[in-house]
């Protein structure tokens, strides 16, 4: 007589891996978790409870980057890297969220409970949930997942009667310009939706989660990261208006043309000082143009904000046409205006995010500039990849990030490590399968998109070689694809002990 043993761990009860190995890995990992270095995590789910399991992948911003707040057409390619996160009802009405850390003896502990969202007038403020997050460093990062709960409350005014147990592991890089945060956030979001039963639809989790990263984190991103996370497919550019998140469809890329990500090593950051200057100083752009076009404006009582009655380009700088801005507008914008300078005559922008401070210098030309020619170089390069297929073709694209990477660079949001990136990718050029290259995201930094035939991959291990060689820094390479959080959709696992039986 031989006994047999059913390997003890978690099974699907609903959904699909999608055979993703990013997937089973990590629920391979849920089934040792027993075994752990760290008791946070060890002991962090009840085994008699089942678990939701959902996953959201980063992006490459292939086209588009920081003129999706000012409504432009956006071009972005869901990337292979992925944050998975598995999450437990909790009856104890408090959130404990592990994340785990590539050194698996210090994983990341994050505790509170829901009450601390609560006043006697119902959810407390953004204002209070950022300050809750932001006077102590070491739990800062726990608001991109926590402040989903604030943000269902507040949004949705979901009552929740129980709290979570989340686990969480990405294999985004943080900093690295690829959207490591809203992966995060779109993640968490769908897992809560799931196990608490909260009807969303996707471009709903995707505004959601925006106002995360907006109003809990404090982060002044457009939503184009939040929608690829969410309704990207996989290989293909997903299209996006963003007035305010309209998608326009997904575009495949040519069979003789392929996407690649090199980072820097320059640390990314949406919340840096550059990024908010350059957004801001596009939303001042575009209230002083709604003046000169004689539209009407109303101030709003907090003194910082403005609305303005606008039928001619429906709000959104990036509908003014390069045309019209060269002739009418752009002399007559100051290159550099101080906050003190613009908020005197104009009181405000229409921005509800960034605020104009008195003592800060903006680049106002350029980045209202970036805003209006950045759409129109995202619709040439949606229109080029729709076309017959030429050398001439891969040439104009190429040369279109080019003139992206520039623009970037005119508003302060270049750095050393992008342009050295993109200058090798020009010096390696068409001969070598490389047609154009661009900083990806806010910049300052971050990863640079490459663009060329599908075979060059050598060509980019190359730039990378010469990158190292004069840096010391070995740039990661993105490569491959994955599909958003709503393809995915959500597992749900429960445990098995080992069952035995005879031969």
């Amino acid at each position: 007589m031989h006994a047999s043993e059913k390997m003890t761990g978690y099974s699907i009860i609903s959904g699909t891996t999608h055979m993703s190995p990013d997937t089973e890995a990590f629920i391979e990992r849920l089934r040792v978790l027993g075994e752990h270095p760290t008791r946070e995590a060890r002991e962090l789910f009840d085994k008699s409870a089942e678990l939701f399991i959902t996953r959201a992948p980063g992006r490459l911003d292939v086209m588009g980057g920081i003129a999706d707040y000012s409504g432009s057409l956006v071009l972005q390619l869901p990337i292979a890297e992925a944050t998975h996160v598995a999450l437990q009802t909790n009856p104890a009405r408090t959130l404990k969220i592990v994340s785990l850390t590539s050194d698996a003896t210090r994983d990341v502990l994050f505790e509170m409970p829901l009450a601390d969202f609560e006043s006697a007038g119902g959810p407390v403020n953004y204002a209070s949930a950022r300050a809750y997050f932001q006077t102590q460093p070491a739990r800062a990062w726990a608001a991109y997942a926590a402040g989903v709960f604030l943000v269902l409350m507040r949004e949705r005014g979901v009552h929740f009667d129980e709290g979570a147990r989340i686990l969480i592991a990405s294999q985004v890089p943080e900093g690295k310009g690829v959207s490591s945060s809203a992966a995060l956030e779109v993640a968490v979001m769908s897992a809560v939706a799931a196990a608490f039963d909260i009807d969303l639809a996707p471009r709903e989790i995707a505004l959601l989660c925006q106002e995360v990263e907006n109003s809990v984190v404090g982060a002044p991103c457009g939503v184009m990261d939040q929608m690829t996370a969410v309704c990207g497919e996989q290989d293909r550019l997903l299209a996006l208006l963003c007035q305010p998140a309209e998608l326009q469809g997904m575009i495949s890329l040519p069979k003789d043309l392929a996407v690649w990500g090199l980072d820097s090593g320059v640390r990314h950051s949406v919340g840096a000082g550059d990024y908010g200057s350059v957004r801001a100083g596009a939303f001042m752009g575009y209230r002083i143009i709604a003046e000169l076009a004689q539209l009407k404006i109303e101030s709003q009582t907090n003194g910082e904000t403005v609305r303005v009655h606008d039928t001619r380009w429906g709000g959104y700088l990036a509908n003014l046409t390069p045309s019209e801005f060269e002739q009418t507008y752009a002399a007559r914008l100051p290159e550099h205006m101080t906050g003190a300078d613009f908020l005197t005559p104009y009181a405000g922008t229409t921005d509800t995010v960034t605020r104009v401070l008195t003592e800060r210098t903006y680049p106002v030309r350029a980045a209202t500039a970036h805003a209006v020619y950045e759409n129109f170089r995202v619709r040439a390069f949606a229109e080029l990849l729709d076309a017959e297929s030429s050398e001439r073709g891969r040439e104009l694209l190429g040369e279109l990030l080019y003139q992206s990477h520039a623009s970037y660079s005119a508003c302060g949001l270049g750095s050393t490590g992008t342009d050295l990136l993109v200058s090798l990718v020009r010096e390696a050029g068409a001969s070598q399968g490389l047609y154009g290259a661009r900083p990806t995201g806010g910049g300052s930094g971050g990863t640079v998109a490459v663009l060329g035939l599908p075979d060059a991959v050598a060509s980019v291990a190359r730039v990378a070689e010469n990158y190292a060689r004069e840096t010391d820094y070995r740039p990661y390479m993105f490569a491959g694809s994955s599909p958003g959080s709503a393809t995915f959709g959500c597992l749900r696992l429960k445990w098995e002990e080992a069952a035995w039986q005879s031969l």
